[in-house]
């Protein structure tokens, strides 16, 4: 249960309870605009062809990523309001636990792997013709999404359903209640699996962030030095623009998530003092901060690909457009069908003129 160690019960009480309300009101307008946006992009790379290119082939696939995190926010959120007793047995525990840490590790690969296909198109045109392709594209999706889920893996043992000690706090005091909580388990702690699994989380981030360092600066340096007038050089002047801003998105929205399970990492040592109280709190509040943080990356890549993207709004607008005209004329052919049916049609027409 999030708590501070000096505050009595009802202080206690009153300040979860704004602090919690506080993070709903964010969540609720996050999860609903991300999922609308992550479901635009799928649709719109997945129906219109044009829109397949190598690209939006990884930021579709990134989108469903995206909105497998976001379908997980209403689960989290309840576990925020009532951590305990968790009502959905082991199995979907482990399963939700594992979903999202895959879906972390893969939208990670997907702006590596997005970055690195675009530093061959600038830096070495010719080779991407002919190794970039759709066909490889889809292979490369398909396979960051195994090792994410290899990657993933040790989640499903070391999650699961436990009691756990200490005193419930509610308005009137403390209240006994059933203590079986979905989170890491004594013996992930112990074992040093835990440690282990966040080292690995760790260099999921920093590597891939010492790699986007390093192609981009490439990338910058090689269209630096080409003339602007090229037409196939704006474009991919363009293209990296936006993904510069996405990975700058994803670098802010996610650095605060990594350094809070760092902290959690740390307050789950064995040997139990006061300062690792100090350190499991503070990581308590860090992380509900940073998980906003968290969801928000989720959310916003679609708004960021309409605004530094003029394919993509023109994609868009196309989708909703025929959307609405092909529901128009539906409507129209069901209006005239009906009218069929009830004689309307062998009413007596005016004659012209």
């Amino acid at each position: 249960m999030l708590r501070p160690i000096t505050f009595d019960n009802n202080t206690l009480y009153m300040f979860i309870c704004f602090f919690l309300v506080c993070v709903t009101v964010i969540y609720i307008p996050l999860m609903l605009f991300g999922l609308l946006g992550n479901i635009l992009t799928i649709l719109v790379v997945w129906l219109r062809p044009y829109m397949r290119s190598s690209t939006y082939l990884y930021l579709s696939s990134m989108a469903v990523s995206d909105l497998l995190i976001l379908l997980l926010l209403p689960l989290d959120l309840y576990k925020l309001w009532r951590p305990r007793p968790w009502p959905l047995g082991d199995l979907v525990c482990k399963l939700t636990m594992f979903l999202s840490e895959c879906c972390t590790f893969c939208t990670i690969l997907h702006i590596t792997f997005l970055s690195l296909e675009r530093y061959l198109a600038v830096c070495w045109p010719i080779t991407a013709k002919t190794v970039v392709t759709r066909r490889r594209t889809k292979a490369v999706i398909g396979c960051l999404w195994l090792g994410a889920a290899v990657s993933a893996a040790p989640v499903l043992i070391m999650v699961g359903v436990e009691e756990v000690g200490g005193e419930e706090v509610d308005g009137g005091g403390v209240a006994e209640m059933d203590r079986r909580e979905c989170r890491c388990t004594h013996h992930a702690v112990t074992s040093g699996l835990l440690s282990a699994m966040m080292i690995l989380s760790n260099l999921y981030f920093l590597v891939p962030l010492c790699i986007l360092g390093l192609v981009y600066s490439l990338i910058g340096r090689t269209l630096w030095l080409r003339p602007k007038s090229s037409r196939r050089d704006q474009s991919h002047r363009n293209t990296v623009k936006m993904l510069g801003v996405i990975v700058l998105a994803f670098v802010v929205c996610w650095l605060p998530f990594h350094v809070g399970r760092t902290i959690y990492s740390f307050s789950t040592h064995p040997h139990h003092d006061a300062h690792l109280d100090f350190l499991y709190y503070l990581s308590q509040y860090f992380n509900l901060v940073s998980s906003v943080l968290f969801y928000l990356s989720a959310a916003v890549n679609p708004l960021l690909y309409n605004l530094m993207s003029a394919r993509y709004r023109h994609a868009v607008h196309s989708l909703i457009h025929t959307h609405s005209h092909t529901q128009a004329h539906h409507l129209r052919s069901t209006l005239t069908n009906g009218f069929v049916e009830v004689g309307w049609t062998d009413l007596p027409q005016a004659e012209d003129n």
